[in-house]
């Protein structure tokens, strides 16, 4: 039976959006063709009158860097005066991040009433397929889309949710499709190759459309150029038509410092441009950024040369490198794979000195966690293990403290670490621990970054 009442509240628009299926918070991830079903996606889709086909669309994949990439681009956009639409996944704090419009989130009526347009289609569809009907990311992505379709965006960037080739938001008819990266992370979806990883991820290439790459590996590389030649989609890539060179900041003074970036366009004088991101890493986003801007303007999108370095000065990400306080210095990152807690770690040694550093770490099953903690470890004074409570895949704290006991002859072992249940308590710990010229980290993954941000900024 459809539902004939209205929901009438964001309270009761969550509730029904997390009744639904949703692989976020379970604890196996299914990526085969039997239950991603692409065909559901656009069965829902029609039923709202195509709303993906109503605007241009910039598609973001890659295994790290989308979330920052698409950031980039959106300032960028947006300064150069054209509305755009960013879906991106996780949120770090509330749901309505996930679309957001000139980097604003959907606001709370607008909110409702998509869920209000949805519920009836998804409930309809329920009906037809014995309760396989649309799952939460599926539902949220469709929204995303209808919303940007009803505001009137001029373009509108997609951040694909895991792997592409089967994500929901592979529906799409890009105008510029984009990776952004291919490293190891989720390997039991994906496969346990680099290549077996971009084949993934180069699912999003589409039949003649433009493609930029940020992929360095040859592995990945040859994988996505293979991709490329069988749908006659030109190739754009780091490395061989354009490059960044990156300049840190010795010591980072404020929430609001900056780097440098030096863009390379084959053919071209460099441009060196300040950057509102931290780190390498941001670095060459920024350069997978300026390369898909530089696409955009040979299809006569009119983005001036102010607009973009206006675009990369003001760009903010949170938890990304994010100084949340000073004196001590509380950074919080969502790194949640070997790569991405490699290069936090070099933006921690480049930009940010201190007398004793401090880590706050919490993490998520089926993660490298081994490969992680090698990483970060070596170069802390104290650590606390703790668990997230916002999704039941976090891994227990005492099974991160047995396996530090396991792994502490593998490398220099950090002065002390505990265990603690609960952020909150795990940051108010660390906070009283540190002296004013101490630095406490917390990361392990976009759960963990959210809840320390929540309980900082109420406790400080």
């Amino acid at each position: 039976m459809i539902s004939t009442s209205t929901i009438t509240d964001r309270d009761e628009a969550l509730r029904y959006l997390y009744g639904r299926i949703d692989y976020e918070r379970t604890l196996t991830i299914p990526y085969h063709q039997q239950r991603l079903k692409l065909d559901r996606m656009r069965r829902l889709l029609d039923r709202l009158d195509n709303p993906h086909l109503d605007r241009p669309v910039v598609h973001i994949a890659g295994t790290k860097g989308k979330g920052s990439t698409a950031a980039i681009i959106a300032a960028i956009l947006s300064a150069a005066g054209y509305t755009t639409g960013s879906f991106t996944s996780p949120h770090l704090q509330r749901l309505e991040e996930r679309f957001a419009i000139d980097a604003m989130p959907c606001g709370e009526d607008d909110f409702v009433a998509l869920v209000n347009r949805l519920r009836p289609e998804v409930e309809a569809i329920d009906r037809r397929t014995d309760g396989d009907g649309p799952t939460y990311f599926e539902i949220t992505t469709a929204m995303a889309m209808l919303h940007f379709a009803q505001q009137g965006v001029d373009i509108a960037l997609m951040e694909v949710g895991l792997g592409g080739r089967l994500d929901a938001t592979n529906v799409c008819q890009p105008v510029l499709s984009v990776i952004t990266s291919i490293s190891f992370d989720h390997e039991k979806q994906l496969g346990p190759t680099l290549a077996s990883i971009a084949r993934e991820k180069a699912g999003i290439i589409k039949p003649g459309v433009p493609v930029v790459s940020g992929v360095r590996e040859d592995e990945p590389r040859a994988e996505i150029a293979r991709v490329c030649r069988e749908h006659g989609s030109r190739l754009i890539q780091r490395g061989v038509d354009f490059d960044s060179r990156y300049l840190a900041p010795k010591e980072v003074e404020s929430s609001a410092a900056t780097g440098r970036v030096t863009f390379s366009l084959i053919g071209r004088d460099d441009a060196e441009y300040d950057l509102g991101l931290l780190g390498r890493h941001q670095g060459a986003n920024a350069a997978v950024a300026l390369a898909t801007i530089q696409q955009l303007r040979t299809q006569e999108w009119r983005i001036p040369d102010e607009a973009i370095r206006q675009g990369l000065a003001t760009v903010r990400c949170p938890a990304r490198v994010e100084v949340l306080t000073r004196r001590p210095t509380v950074i919080v990152d969502a790194a949640h794979n070997v790569a991405s807690v490699e290069a936090l770690w070099n933006v921690l040694a480049e930009s940010f000195s201190a007398s004793r550093r401090g880590l706050l770490f919490a993490s998520t099953q089926d993660k490298n966690l081994a490969g992680m903690l090698k990483v970060l470890l070596p170069h802390f004074d104290r650590v606390i293990f703790t668990q997230y409570t916002n999704n039941p895949r976090a891994v227990p704290a005492d099974e991160l403290a047995a396996l530090t006991e396991r792994l502490q002859v593998e490398f220099p072992r950090c002065a002390t670490w505990s265990v603690c249940d609960d952020v909150a308590t795990a940051c108010d710990d660390l906070c009283g621990w540190a002296g004013p010229d101490d630095l406490i980290c917390a990361t392990g993954s976009f759960f963990t970054a959210a809840e320390v941000r929540a309980h900082l900024t109420a406790s400080y």
